[in-house]
């Protein structure tokens, strides 16, 4: 018999005994029920095919778990699974109690077991009734474990008062579950209401701010700490006859008051009301005590992180800053993200500093640690920050400034407790987009062009703050061009998530590229790249779990009014550029340039060209730090309508040597330069600047296949000159 087959016909004669069939394969989740058990089960008397979820939702919770434990339990003594369980309509109401009886089976290749058994409706006595009571005495005892320890682990998992409450009112327990319940808690010397269930809201009027001296339940529990257990109404309205009157109206029979005591002190009380009698027998009220507890403490602890919360959000406001007046033709947005752990604080921060010059500097900073002293720090370096910058100096004379100001914050004979911050200090020109950056161990700032590309803009750095009283930060100039955005970031944005500085990059990268909203939406995508849908952060959203503080600053650049072939909606050209210094101390960073030209042209259709522009940009730099004692500037640009476009590259010095074409040798290790730049690229020159010089070559984009074979002949041309006269080895 498969899952979802017609039953046997012993069904027909088993449905005359009013017994129900039901088949349960939990490899395909499906159980299989006939008429009588779907009538059984509440369900119209025909036989269907249920899942998992609809067949659970017909039954009690508990008794949910009771099945899988008997389950587990019948496989490994090879004996019958039987069990009492009690049915749910659609409102949460018990209509029924059935017993089922199944022989299961185990399917060790499948991992799934098998059950085939039958439903039959027993009469159960009323809740609450010794005979009540002893007819679930065999499952009692389990199904109390079984509800304690999700209860307990429902409660351990909430977060928040909301949620302690929400779960609070779903607890169903073995044997006796209430229909009403209520928190209290203590304001001064008056009761308070902290949540209810299973009453109509603004019942709970009268017993809000009632003074402790009332003769109620509830602050006798507060009182003394012990609990109050009324199994009738006459005996509740014998013992507080004052309050009785308040109580008659909700028709209940029985009633639970428990202290609900963390740390020793008692914060409140919880009611559990019953509307039929409860004895409150000793394994009852064991159970209760227990849930008290748990309840107890998981308001305690969901108080102290709303506190706690309430006290990071206050430190946040109070050390983030506002980005201050609009500025003319230029957009920002910030986001900070504290991590998940203790106070929520760190030591990662943002500013932007009005600059007497009618510029304005932005800065971005960690300080080293994931704590209060991380974030006390960072409160005062961003102060000195703040005054260095005010008084008018240039990038590296603040960063060295707060350098010495950091060491003698930190400055401690325990070198476990040594602390620095990374920085980075950008002075920006609201008019021309020039950008004077100076970097403290930091991240390069990135910058998403017009058409989507996206850059690091490797700059010049020196140590972190703090490392080195005497430390030097060199400054690096940068454009931001018109439609450009320069996003700069702590490492958490890039590393969260078991990603390190590389993986991470590739994923913030895409996000860059693909998003053409306003700042606002991009800041937003870039945490959402990180955390996924979040729920809360300084300004916006963000998730619960946080690895690492984080701090993102968007400049953008409002760009130029659009432009094309003279029709509205005209394709725009593309306009890319990129510089890079290159100095002879600093060799190194002839990869950074090659690096950014590939960047550049990630888009370009070639291959072949964008390996030949790479390699010829090596060669031009090497030259420059080879053949003279300058430093090299590499500017590229790209520019054009898309499928005719051209990158142009340019490497400046300041040496008086014009460069000339040699014939090396076949043996030679250099001089093949310029050789190499006539044969690879489609137009170059060299330069006079009046000091210096400058050399430059063309790569046109290939249209379409027709071209980029005519190009590919023309280099092959030039390629067969260059070995037939001798000047090259092939």
């Amino acid at each position: 018999m498969r899952t979802g087959e017609p039953l046997p016909g012993v069904g027909d004669v088993l449905a005359a005994l009013a017994t129900g069939m039901w088949h349960w394969d939990t490899a395909t989740g499906l159980v299989t029920v006939d008429a009588e058990a779907a009538r059984l089960l509440g369900l119209p008397a025909e036989q269907t095919t249920l899942t998992e979820a609809q067949a659970r939702a017909r039954l009690h919770p508990v008794d949910w778990n009771e099945i899988t434990g008997v389950v587990r339990l019948a496989v490994t003594e090879g004996t019958l699974a039987e069990v009492r369980v009690r049915i749910m309509d659609e409102r949460g109401r018990i209509i029924r109690t059935v017993r089922s009886r199944s022989k299961p089976s185990y399917d060790p290749v499948r991992r799934a077991f098998e059950l085939i058994g039958t439903l039959q409706e027993v009469a159960e006595p009323s809740p609450g009734t010794p005979a009540g009571r002893s007819a679930v005495t065999g499952d009692w005892r389990r199904s109390r474990e079984a509800f304690l320890l999700d209860a307990g682990r429902a409660l351990a998992e909430a977060r928040s008062t909301e949620e302690v409450l929400r779960v609070a009112a779903t607890l169903s327990m073995p044997g006796f579950s209430p229909d009403g319940l209520a928190v209290f808690g203590v304001e001064g010397d008056q009761l308070t209401i902290i949540g209810h269930h299973g009453q109509r809201p603004g019942t709970e009027a009268p017993f809000s701010h009632m003074p402790l001296e009332t003769n109620y339940p509830a602050t006798e529990v507060v009182r003394t700490g012990r609990a109050v257990y009324l199994s009738s109404p006459e005996e509740y309205k014998e013992r507080y006859p004052a309050t009785w009157p308040l109580v008659e109206r909700f028709g209940r029979h029985s009633w639970a008051y428990l202290p609900l005591t963390a740390g020793g002190r008692t914060m409140g009380a919880w009611l559990a009301a019953f509307a039929y009698p409860v004895a409150f027998t000793p394994d009852e009220r064991s159970v209760l005590t227990t849930v008290a507890r748990m309840l107890a403490q998981a308001l305690s602890r969901a108080g102290t992180a709303e506190s706690e919360r309430e006290l990071t959000d206050g430190l946040q406001r109070s050390m983030l800053p506002t980005l201050g007046p609009e500025i003319p033709g230029m957009s920002l947005s910030a986001r900070y993200v504290p991590t998940g752990g203790g106070l929520q604080v760190g030591g990662d921060w943002y500013d932007m500093i009005p600059l007497p010059n009618g510029r304005f500097a932005l800065v971005i900073g960690d300080v080293q640690g994931h704590d209060v002293r991380a974030a006390g720090l960072m409160g005062q370096l961003r102060i000195a920050l703040r005054a260095y910058a005010s008084e008018g100096h240039r990038p590296d004379a603040v960063l060295s400034r707060a350098s010495r100001f950091f060491c003698g914050l930190t400055h401690t004979d325990d070198p476990a407790d040594l602390r620095f911050a990374t920085c980075l200090y950008i002075e920006v020109d609201p008019v021309t987009g020039v950008l004077e950056t100076a970097r403290a161990g930091h991240l390069d700032p990135v910058i998403r062009m017009a058409d989507g590309t996206v850059l690091i803009r490797a700059t010049a750095g020196g140590l972190p703050l703090g490392v080195d009283p005497d430390s030097d930060y060199p400054t690096t100039r940068l454009a931001l061009e018109p439609g450009e955005t320069m996003m700069i970031c702590t490492d958490g944005l890039v590393e969260t998530g078991g990603h390190d500085l590389e993986t991470g990059w590739m994923r913030l990268r895409k996000t860059l590229e693909d998003h053409d909203g306003d700042l606002e939406e991009l800041a937003d995508a870039l945490v959402r790249a990180v955390h996924g849908p979040s729920s809360h952060y300084t300004t916006g959203p963000l998730s619960d779990r946080r690895e690492d503080d984080i701090a993102v600053l968007l400049l953008g650049r409002h760009g130029e009014e659009p432009c094309g072939r003279g029709a509205p909606g005209a394709v725009r050209p593309t306009v890319r550029r990129t510089m890079l210094t290159v100095a002879q101390v600093e060799p190194e960073r002839i990869a950074e340039g090659r690096q950014q030209l590939r960047e550049l042209l990630h888009d370009w259709p070639s291959a072949e060209q964008v390996d030949s522009a790479v390699l010829l940009v090596s060669e031009m730099l090497t030259n420059v730090l080879v053949h003279t004692d300058t430093d090299a500037l590499l500017v590229a640009e790209v520019t054009g309508f898309p499928g005719e476009r051209r990158i142009r590259v340019e490497v400046t010095d300041a040496g008086d040597d014009l460069p000339h074409k040699r014939t090396p040798g076949e043996l030679a290790s250099s001089g093949r330069g310029l050789l190499l730049i006539e044969l690879l690229a489609d137009t170059w020159g060299v330069a006079p600047r009046g000091v210096g010089k400058s050399i430059w070559f063309d790569l046109h984009e290939p249209d379409d296949a027709e071209g980029r074979e005519a190009r590919a002949d023309g280099v092959e041309g030039r390629r067969a000159r260059y070995v037939s006269d001798g000047s090259g080895a092939a």
